[in-house]
């Protein structure tokens, strides 16, 4: 008939004003081996019983400083200014001598753990939180430490832990993504790359939704379609299925194009839902006042609605905090994420969502308890790199609540007892999850890949 598209890349090229061939470009050459292609997104029974069901994942990116924040360290005011007392391990910069925290530490919960005063909030409620103490990465630069973080390996190229997590497990909600970003944009070290998806199917990659935007409407890019009514949209989708149809009649499976047809369904879902989900201002009064006013605290709500809706994994990014030259600007970025990651826990914990929950907040690596002296040369009161020892906190979800497990040195620097390094982090948060990091397995370029290469063991002393 005239006027209506004839071959499917017609189709994928007219609807949604090309959107179809821009996913449908992304795609092709990649390497899709899922079992179902049908359906990607349905919900995947776990390999054993799950503690949690669900993730949201607080990433300060630029690295925070445990002994300024939540593992005090009283040995640093009594050699203030001193030489450090065993040679100093390879870092990113020029350091000099130690240098004590500027922050009081104040003790909180029925542990008496110590919080600094720039996170009284998160104090407040530190009895939520199981503090891994002794987390350790391997490059002190940002670019290798936040890949692997996010995906396991210091190369680019992996999929994403979120990725690994919707591969494994889909979603409890067919009109969301199961993997959703919300970040103020997509600067920093490894851009998209940090959410992607890598070899597995590209339906698995995060969504990228900008913080910094507040009309839900506008958030997701492309959402909305005023060219096309939703019924036009929804006769152009089901003509593609009848084409698709004829197309795979003709030469087989095709799941490259199955996984984009998949996600344009998905995409025409969202129009109904994602605009309500990400729409905050329907949250009461005394909601709005838990998280605050600000960006973050915004994107805190959404976090937990998300949540609430089945979105099977959520990453927050704040940052930078990454501050070489004067740890004093922690204090100006603490203040910004210390009432809204409290009042996420006590949010979900309320609703009832936080048991089966994940929180975890944390950065790519620590920062020294030597001064930083190279590259920053206008102020001397500032930290470099530090990845031999910091710390990572986790609420909910089947750990144990107010733990402190594994500990560093007495000056914060090395880990003493107990180490974590991140594959260890990864294996026991897919373990929590109901997944075991070495059969959670995608074959690509001859070889079985996993979230945890060919290391990582489970901490199972954390789990509840």
């Amino acid at each position: 008939m005239a006027g209506f598209p004839t071959t499917r890349r017609e189709a994928l090229r007219t609807m949604g004003t090309g959107f179809g061939m821009t996913a449908l470009a992304a795609m092709l050459g990649e390497s899709l081996r899922a079992a179902d292609t049908g359906n990607p997104w349905a919900p995947k029974p776990p390999h054993f019983p799950a503690r949690a069901k669900h993730v949201i994942f607080v990433f300060l990116y630029g690295g925070l400083s445990a002994i300024d924040t939540f593992d005090h360290k009283p040995a640093l005011d009594r050699y203030d200014g001193q030489p450090l007392p065993y040679k100093t391990p390879r870092t990113e910069f020029t350091t000099g001598n130690l240098m004590r925290s500027p922050f009081a530490f104040q003790k909180y919960g029925s542990n008496g753990h110590e919080v600094s005063e720039i996170f009284p909030k998160m104090g407040s409620i530190i009895d939520e939180f199981c503090q891994i103490r002794s987390t350790i990465t391997d490059i002190p630069n940002h670019g290798p430490s936040v890949m692997m973080m996010n995906t396991g390996t210091t190369r680019f190229g992996r999929p994403s832990m979120g990725s690994w997590v919707t591969y494994g497990l889909g979603t409890e909600n067919r009109n969301l993504p199961g993997f959703i970003v919300l970040a103020h944009s997509t600067a920093g070290d490894g851009g998209a790359t940090r959410w992607g998806s890598a070899f597995l199917p590209s339906v698995y990659q995060g969504t990228f939704v900008p913080t910094a935007e507040a009309d839900p409407k506008k958030q997701i890019q492309y959402l909305a379609n005023p060219a096309f009514s939703l019924d036009q949209q929804r006769h152009q989708l089901d003509l593609l299925d009848k084409l698709n149809g004829i197309e795979l009649a003709r030469q087989g499976k095709s799941p490259e194009l199955e996984a984009t047809i998949q996600s344009m369904e998905v995409a025409f879902r969202m129009q109904t839902e994602a605009p309500d989900v990400f729409d905050v201002s329907k949250e009461n009064e005394a909601t709005h006042g838990l998280y605050g006013p600000g960006e973050f605290g915004r994107a805190c709500l959404m976090a937990r609605r998300l949540v609430e809706r089945g979105v099977r994994m959520v990453q927050l990014y704040h940052g930078t905090w990454d501050h070489h030259a004067d740890i004093l600007g922690h204090k100006f970025n603490a203040a910004q994420v210390d009432g809204p990651i409290a009042a996420l826990v006590q949010d979900l914990k309320q609703r009832g969502l936080l048991n089966d929950t994940l929180v975890i907040v944390g950065s790519e690596f620590g920062r020294t308890p030597v001064l930083n002296l190279g590259g920053f040369r206008s102020v001397h009161n500032g930290r470099d790199h530090n990845i031999y020892g910091f710390t990572t906190l986790l609420a909910g979800g089947g750990v144990k609540a107010g733990l402190a497990y594994g500990a560093t040195d007495e000056f914060g620097f090395k880990v003493v007892e107990n180490p974590v390094h991140v594959n260890d982090l990864h294996a026991t948060i897919l373990y929590l999850l109901g997944l075991d990091h070495t059969r959670l397995t995608y074959r690509y370029s001859g070889r079985d890949f996993r979230l945890t290469d060919v290391a990582g063991h489970v901490v199972k002393e954390i789990v509840a």
